[in-house]
């Protein structure tokens, strides 16, 4: 451990989550989704809300940090942070945040969060009319490229092309991520299982994303508390270790119009090895992984460039029970992720990679003592953390 590496740190002392809604069903604005979360994180973890001292964000987050120490009665706010980029790129960009200012003692007690309400401000999943348009988006709108599966679709087909990558393995992401959800009584398609018949006989959204290749789109919160290491077990659940972080993308990610020289990659070449030597682990180490599920061949290439398998062994180790928990090869979005569970921009991953080092997860991994979660695949900048327990600092 080096005197600049975040591992084990800064642990997370509480999560909490709102209940999670269909899009536009939340019958609360999303700044009290926000407060109903954080306040749950903070009964998680037997704190005050006046406690806290900071917030972390990422995504273009709405529910301003101040407007929130106001409602939560906290008497001194000290840190403010908020990751560049839409999406849910900066999922993990965001702890990491929060953890560096725990870290450099600009505040002592971060939640980190993640507040949507899609019928409050609308549909991610929905072009919204726009007079002028700039950026990527102008060498994409004209020609009808519209929407995020639009957009992906052409990088994804570039993947599979030059790896030989079958449909077969996606529709694997998505069978395990629906059979994780039914066991978890969170998730929005809990009591909605999928099978083999049920994917290939769903729509086309835009070759070569059906429709349970696509995430969800839904209204919710999710938060959890950061705190310093050395109070981790203080709380009442098993201590939970940050062991690394990373964020940004390699040389010209983002040129556009869609002309990097990564174009069929999830931005995770240069990122995966920061992260690994920061927690000093291996990708033989990770016990389960909450990778982001925008699309399911983002999460195959997410888990390539991390380095569980190589380009041609890619059909082999994506199947259903190698990507199921408990004792699957690589046990996959345990929760149900954004494909199942709920898309709360990626941040329910980190949520659940907490229960799993815990182990309270509902479909807990037999091995989950460092746990991996990747952002948002193919934006840029992204990010991915790993967490731990005592045994792996």
């Amino acid at each position: 451990m080096t005197g600049r590496s975040l591992k084990g740190r800064v642990a997370v002392a509480g999560i909490g989550e709102s209940r999670y809604y269909r899009h536009g069903q939340s019958p609360d604005p999303e700044f009290k989704l926000a407060l109903q979360a954080i306040l749950a994180a903070c009964r998680d973890a037997g704190l005050a809300p006046t406690e806290i001292d900071g917030f972390a964000s990422y995504g273009n987050e709405r529910s301003d940090a101040s407007r929130l120490a106001a409602a939560l009665g906290i008497p001194q706010l000290r840190s403010a942070t908020m990751q560049w980029g839409g999406g849910g790129g900066g999922c993990c960009a965001a702890v990491a945040n929060a953890a560096a200012a725990i870290r450099a003692g600009m505040a002592e007690c971060v939640v980190v969060f993640r507040s949507l309400a899609q019928g409050e401000y609308g549909r991610f999943g929905q072009s919204a009319d726009l007079a002028t348009v700039s950026g990527e988006r102008a060498y994409l709108m004209p020609y009808g490229v519209l929407a995020p599966p639009q957009r992906f679709a052409m990088r994804v087909r570039r993947f599979m092309h030059d790896h030989g990558i079958r449909q077969e393995a996606m529709r694997a992401i998505a069978l395990a991520s629906y059979r994780h959800a039914q066991s978890n009584p969170r998730a929005v398609m809990h009591g909605k299982p999928l099978d083999e018949a049920g994917y290939d006989a769903s729509r086309w959204i835009v070759e070569p994303f059906r429709l349970y290749d696509c995430c969800m789109e839904n209204d919710g919160a999710a938060a959890l508390i950061l705190v310093d290491g050395q109070r981790a077990r203080d709380f009442p659940h098993k201590p939970v270790y940050l062991l690394g972080a990373a964020a940004g993308s390699g040389y010209r990610a983002g040129a556009d119009p869609h002309n990097a020289p990564g174009y069929a990659g999830a931005n995770f070449g240069t990122l995966a090895p920061e992260l690994y030597r920061m927690a000093g682990v291996s990708p033989q180490d990770v016990g389960v992984v909450q990778s982001y599920d925008n699309f399911t061949a983002g999460v195959a290439m997410a888990l390539m460039e991390h380095g569980f398998f190589r380009p041609e062994e890619a059909n082999e180790f994506l199947t259903p029970d190698n990507l199921s928990a408990p004792s699957g090869r690589l046990p996959l979005n345990t929760s149900g992720g954004n494909l199942a569970e709920c898309y709360m921009q990626g941040f329910e991953l980190v949520l659940e990679a907490v229960r799993q080092v815990r182990g309270t997860a509902t479909a807990q991994a037999d091995r989950a003592d460092v746990a991996l979660v990747t952002g948002g695949p193919m934006v840029t900048p992204t990010s991915n953390l790993l967490l731990g327990s005592e045994a792996a600092l």
